[in-house]
């Protein structure tokens, strides 16, 4: 049973100026996602949902709304307190897997872990890319790995500092069916491991389906998709 909310959204706006100008992404969103809670969020493209994502992340600036993470409204915080807020808290995982390209396996999962002022932080992510099955590749470049091998990376990357949320945009997005498979497994094996947050923007209804709740994002609004899980001939693009 869950107690305390991770995120709380209220009223959330985001719009952009145009040259015919405001446009509207996202249309007084309300959401509580509680500790531990996994959601999948989807939609067809250009709904909202990765302006979402962003915006819960504290990655962007909504226009008018408030959200909590973990208890702190981000309202009142400057980017440097955003910064700290997202070191002390949050993960991404990315669809383009986005790894330094200039650093090894090794390297890219210690990084988040040193700049938390994480202990042994270098055998601490040893350990995580041993979890993910890629200790024989800790001194490889980006370049020298297989898209299914750096979303390993990432996924050793985003739990390194053990969040209390961790966002996943389109995770399996950039892989084949067999490594979407197996990306899949370890996202939510580890994230049950770790208790951690998860709430993650896919079109993989697979995906989707794994996750406690499952929301839909349309012309801004976010509603609950169904009272059941997505069945895998609802159209979603």
């Amino acid at each position: 049973m869950f107690n305390k909310s991770a995120i709380v959204v209220n009223s959330l706006v985001k719009s952009v100026a145009t040259q015919e100008g405001q446009l509207s992404i996202l249309n007084g969103i309300d959401l509580e996602v509680k500790q531990g809670e996994s959601i999948a969020i989807l939609g067809p493209s250009g709904s909202g949902k990765s302006t979402l994502l962003g915006l819960l992340a504290a990655l962007d600036t909504p226009t008018s709304g408030d959200i909590a993470l973990d208890g702190v409204s981000l309202k009142g915080l400057d980017e440097e307190g955003k910064a700290a807020l997202r070191k002390e808290k949050v993960s991404f995982i990315f669809q383009s897997f986005m790894l330094v390209d200039t650093l090894t396996a090794l390297e890219n999962v210690m990084l988040p872990a040193e700049l938390a002022g994480i202990k042994e932080a270098k055998e601490k992510a040893k350990k995580m890319l041993d979890r993910v099955g890629l200790s024989h590749r800790l001194n490889h470049l980006p370049n020298q790995l297989s898209g299914g091998e750096q979303q390993r990376v990432a996924i050793a990357r985003a739990f390194i500092s053990e969040p209390k949320v961790l966002f996943a945009d389109e995770p399996t997005g950039n892989l084949d069916a067999a490594n979407s498979d197996k990306i899949t497994q370890m996202l939510f094996s580890m994230n049950n491991e770790s208790h951690t947050t998860l709430v993650l923007v896919t079109h993989d209804l697979t995906l989707a389906n794994l996750c406690e709740r499952q929301l839909l994002m349309e012309n801004g609004i976010l509603s609950e998709s169904t009272p059941h899980k997505v069945h895998t001939t609802d159209e979603v693009s």
